[in-house]
């Protein structure tokens, strides 16, 4: 097994794990299902891709999020007008009621819907995602020559730098090199350099108080998608990269 070390940082993020259509929230951290997203986007394998994501299912994901002063944005779409009804394709966007009925005003006509999005703004992780040689390898080549563009969670959020930045045989090689690299970025740019604050790991189940249940492993892509659960622990970074006694 090897290990990718991913730098994600934008202007804007959004992981969402349980959204809605009305409502698209966004976690505190990149999801397991928007990276492999961005990794089949760059390797250009598109559709359901059950095998694939088989073989990526058990994959161990490790992430350090960096202290920022910026919370969240919450934006707002109005949808649902200016569909040509006569289209049949078209009519398929026309917002619906839970009854299949459309959304109209007084009784005809299309009506607007409003809908929420959330973003975390200026943010910055390191993704550090353990795979089959022969999986990091191919991910590692593509994420430098993507097919398709790269995106964090949605495809509003471009990323603001590259997101490769090594492959290790280790976790503790790349969380290493994860340190190199601020260090460097911060020379570069005269600044302090960005200071972890989480950890966000994986666990085998719920016994730990502070474990969040995740259903954001992708089983399958596509129209009709699928996923199963994960848990997710949060811990302080300084408490378990301070070096033991």
């Amino acid at each position: 097994m090897k290990h990718l070390f991913l730098y994600l940082q934008g202007p804007l993020q959004s992981w969402g794990a349980d959204s809605r259509f009305d409502f698209r929230q966004t976690l505190d951290f990149p999801t397991k299902s928007g990276i492999y997203g961005m990794l089949l986007a760059s390797s250009g394998d598109s559709g359901p891709q059950e095998q694939l994501l088989s073989r990526m299912a058990d994959s161990p994901l490790t992430v350090v999020s960096f202290a920022s002063p910026t919370g969240r944005l919450r934006d707002f779409h109005m949808v649902g007008k200016g569909y040509d009804e006569k289209d049949e394709w078209e009519r398929l966007h026309i917002p619906k009621k839970r009854d299949g009925n459309r959304v109209s005003v007084n009784g005809g006509g299309n009506a607007s819907r409003v809908t929420y999005r959330e973003y975390l703004q200026d943010r910055a992780f390191a993704a550090f995602l353990g795979l089959l040689d022969d999986l990091a390898e191919k991910f590692a080549v593509s994420l430098q020559t993507p097919v398709f563009d790269l995106y964090l969670g949605r495809k509003c959020c471009v990323p603001s730098a590259p997101v490769f930045r090594g492959l290790y045989g280790s976790e503790e090689a790349a969380l290493e090199a994860m340190t190199a690299f601020l260090a460097d970025e911060a020379g570069i740019r005269g600044s302090e350099p960005l200071r972890p604050e989480w950890i966000f790991r994986e666990a085998a189940d719920g016994s730990d108080p502070e474990a969040i249940l995740l259903n954001d492993v992708p089983v399958r892509f596509g129209i009709n998608r699928l996923y199963r659960d994960r848990w997710v622990v949060r811990e302080a970074f300084l408490a378990v990269s301070a070096p033991k006694e």
